[in-house]
């Protein structure tokens, strides 16, 4: 009998321990997909100003968009360094 509580609660304690460590991963990553849309968001305003500012008509967006993707995966990769 003693050995069976033993058991069980061994598993308890996995089971816990499993638990935050998926909370901690899906929080780890879901702040790096909010940061990501949030670097692209900035590159993307910021070739909307120089559309107001240049005349352009979607150019400044679009370069946004084509700099901001490399931008994010760039300080992404600089933020996990130190994690991983």
């Amino acid at each position: 009998m003693k050995t069976a509580n033993n058991h069980s609660s061994e598993n308890k304690g996995r089971e816990a321990g499993g638990l935050s460590q998926a909370l901690k991963a899906f929080g780890v990553l879901g702040g790096i997909g909010i940061f990501f849309a949030v670097v692209i968001g900035i590159c993307i305003f910021m070739g909307s100003l120089a559309d107001d500012l240049l005349g352009l008509a979607y150019g400044g967006k679009l370069v946004g968009i084509i700099l901001g993707v490399p931008v994010a995966f760039y300080l992404t990769y600089k933020q996990l360094k130190g994690i991983i």
